[in-house]
């Protein structure tokens, strides 16, 4: 008799305890293997699909594209001891390949794992020769809850948020998946009650002073990466001390120079590759500001490796792809680097692995057009590099009034981790490498 498996949404790693359902990748009724693909998810860091550990056929999903799902919630539902397409018993596992989702692909437990034969008998004893799908239950929309009894709701936190609210689940029409009840539901009739009258309200002994409405605007949620973002910021301001300092350089010659490495042949080195340099040579000699702070052990510690994160803007949002051991890599190493990095952030595809751990920050919002800014620090790293635009300004060269190329430069550090005489100190090293790229070459 074919047995009906739950697979809720996994652990997605990196402490991620929400995802979207992006798209579905089986529908009720299709034949899944084991740790086949069943959904396409996207969470804070990237999107992923999530392999379902059992096969059978598929008797149910949970929640439509574009639902929020916490970690736990069903997924879907697979009937396993049944029959494959070709109409024999098959081999099944019943309790699944017990791997689990950590981060991006599956782990395979170090227990081993009994396979089992689906048991498909008729009242004689004996297993048919085409044994059908009769026993799996088909999912049918259930019957709306009796007063007393339970509601379905789509996860513990929104009936916490139905409790602390007063607000009675019995009372809700959900608009989830056979009438499950989700965080929307609850939070319209909020709304609905934070608008309606009271009966301590009397119009006509009090009135009503004219209150000025807010407009209507477009409502964009703060979940997914935007929300990621969104928090990780607010984190950084509430609990950096950050300052800000800048100085405009003359990048003319580290412009020669990279034209001229490009003109020598082999593979074409990008101005940003040429950055990084210079930002580990940097931080070689300012390890301040390779670093992070420990808030508990009220220390400040440094980081012997230089990991380089860098802003990337994608049609999700601005992540920060981080370059492994910049320090130990040349320019060529470099570039390819970054635009493997840049690539897979355009198109979703970054891991975890890819997307945190970094030291030290290289923002050029220069292709953004701009000059300068004042950028927020990646939480819990303690500096990060901005460039602006490279221009041509008039500039006094070698005592001469001269059309140069000028960039600015901004060094935003947490003012825990060292004093101005540092910043100030690792953002001189910066300017002069950029103007005399022989300074770079005389330390490397």
């Amino acid at each position: 008799m074919a047995q009906v498996l739950e697979f809720k949404l996994p652990d997605l790693g990196e402490g991620l305890t929400e995802a979207e359902i992006v798209r579905w990748l089986v529908a009720v009724g299709d034949v899944v293997a084991i740790d086949q693909p069943v959904v396409e998810v996207e969470t804070a860091k990237a999107m992923v699909e999530v392999p379902c550990p059992y096969g059978g056929v598929v008797t149910a999903r949970f929640g439509e594209e574009g639902t929020e799902l916490p970690v736990g919630a069903p997924l879907i539902t697979v009937a396993v001891g049944s029959q494959d397409p070709a109409g024999t018993a098959a081999e099944t596992e019943a309790e699944g390949s017990g791997n689990v989702l950590v981060g991006y692909g599956t782990q395979a437990p170090a227990r081993r794992r009994r396979r089992v034969r689906a048991q498909l008998t008729v009242a004689n004893g004996t297993a048919p020769a085409a044994p059908a799908l009769a026993p799996a239950p088909v999912p049918v929309a259930p019957e709306p809850p009796a007063p007393q009894g339970p509601v379905p709701v789509i996860s513990p936190l929104v009936r916490k948020l139905a409790r602390d609210n007063g607000v009675d689940l019995h009372t809700l029409r959900g608009t989830g998946p056979d009438g499950l009840i989700l965080r929307a539901d609850v939070e319209a009739a909020l709304r609905v009650e934070a608008t309606a009258p009271t009966e301590a309200t009397a119009p006509a002994e009090i009135p009503a002073a004219p209150a000025t409405a807010r407009p209507e605007g477009t409502r964009v949620p703060l979940k997914g990466l935007r929300g990621a973002v969104a928090e990780k910021l607010s984190r950084s301001r509430r609990e950096i001390p950050d300052a800000t300092c800048w100085v405009d350089a003359d990048a003319t010659e580290l412009l020669r120079a990279r034209a001229a490495m490009n003109a020598a042949g082999g593979p074409k080195i990008s101005l940003v590759a040429l950055l990084a340099r210079v930002c580990a040579a940097a931080l070689a000699r300012f390890p301040e500001l390779n670093s992070y702070v420990d808030t508990e052990a009220r220390e400040v510690v440094q980081l012997p490796g230089v990991h380089l994160g860098f802003a990337a803007q994608t049609e999700r949002g601005l992540v920060v792809p981080v370059v492994r051991d910049a320090h130990t890599r040349d320019a060529e190493s470099l570039t390819a680097e970054f635009a493997r990095l840049t690539e897979a952030a355009r198109a979703g595809r970054l891991t975890p692995a890819e997307l945190t751990g970094g030291t030290f920050t290289l923002n050029n919002y220069g292709v953004f057009g701009v000059d300068g800014s004042t950028p927020i620090i990646n939480h819990p790293e303690a500096a990060m590099l901005g460039v602006g635009r490279i221009v041509p300004k008039p500039w006094v060269h070698e005592g001469e009034l001269a059309v140069r190329q000028v960039v600015q430069l901004s060094l935003t550090f947490d003012h825990r981790v060292c004093d101005g005489g540092t910043a100030g100190g690792f953002l001189r090293y910066v300017a002069d490498c950029v103007e005399q790229p022989a300074v770079l070459l005389r330390t490397v």
